[in-house]
């Protein structure tokens, strides 16, 4: 996990235009995105590679964090250019050759009526260090999961495709119950009972060498990382159903199972409500997959190099 402990001394973030100090970049709590979850954010990573400092999937990113200010009518008043010379910035004058960054935009400061008409929109971009999310050893070793008893909020509901602050309480109370109860993370099924994601993972199942991953209308966000990983396994000639339903059971009886994330990158599940799956380790789909990722995001190949923004 994160810890901001070194950043605390000298830190600074980009709020609201301006570069401020770490312990400075404080919001009133009256703030009306802390009453009511009335924000929108991105987790983008910095990889340390032979070409230096290169922040990963950067438009892609900002292309979703833009979008999901819309059903909230959340008007970002920075453009691209500005939010991009902020994050370059930041990573500049903390000196993180490898970095977590969260670009975010809420409702402020001015009224607290559930309506947000008259708050202005603040918007940050911080980062800080922050290794393998689920574990060095889940990389390689793999993960315990569970099955949640919550379940993954409807599209018509609120918009899944948004990745907005007040919807990850969903991703709260599925990940904390599976801690509590001895697992590393959880799988959420959608109201029709289908698998959806990872509290904040998408997910990937392999079957006879073909691979499967909940489609858009699953409930699921339409992860970058997800993309990426469709990507480079097509590549490699793999057949991917990218916009199939899964059913619980058939995770039982998946050759192999992984998450994919910004956070968690690639993390094999090695088993489900203590099923195992496949023979209990990484499976070999899952180890190509991941080396081909981690080979392209630290840069020991000049594939897709239009998806990096090089300090």
């Amino acid at each position: 996990m994160s810890t901001f402990e070194e950043m605390e001394d000298d830190g600074v973030i980009w709020q609201n235009g301006e570069f401020v100090d770490w312990e400075d970049a404080t919001i009133h709590v009256l703030t009306h995105g802390l009453h009511y979850g009335s924000g929108v954010f991105e987790g983008v990573r910095a990889y340390d590679t032979e070409r230096g400092t290169a922040i990963f999937r950067w438009d892609e990113h900002l292309d979703r964090f833009y979008q999901s200010g819309k059903p909230y009518d959340m008007e970002i008043g920075y453009d691209r250019e500005e939010l991009t010379e902020a994050a370059v910035e930041v990573l500049d004058r903390n000196d993180l050759d490898s970095a977590y960054i969260r670009p975010i935009a809420f409702y402020g400061y001015n009224s607290l009526g559930v309506s947000p008409k008259d708050c202005p929109v603040d918007v940050a971009v911080a980062a800080w260090p922050w290794g393998a999310y689920l574990g060095e050893d889940a990389l390689e070793n793999g993960i315990d999961v569970m099955i949640s008893s919550w379940r993954k909020h409807a599209s018509s509901q609120i918009p899944t495709n948004a990745k907005t602050t007040g919807l990850y309480v969903n991703s709260l109370l599925a990940g904390e119950e599976a801690r509590r109860n001895g697992y590393a993370e959880a799988i959420v099924l959608n109201k029709e009972g289908k698998v959806a994601e990872g509290p904040g993972e998408n997910l990937f199942l392999v079957r006879d060498g073909e691979l499967f991953t909940p489609g858009l209308s699953e409930s699921i966000l339409d992860g970058i990382t997800r993309d990426t990983v469709i990507t480079l396994a097509e590549e490699r000639g793999y057949t991917v159903h990218d916009n199939v339903s899964i059913s619980r059971g058939e995770l039982n009886t998946a050759d192999e199972l992984f998450f994919t994330g910004s956070a968690a990158e690639v993390t094999p599940i090695r088993k489900v409500d203590n099923v195992v799956i496949g023979e209990g380790t990484r499976g070999p789909v899952t180890e190509e997959l991941q080396q081909a990722f981690f080979d392209l995001v630290e840069r020991r190949t000049d594939d897709h190099d239009d998806w990096f923004d090089y300090l």
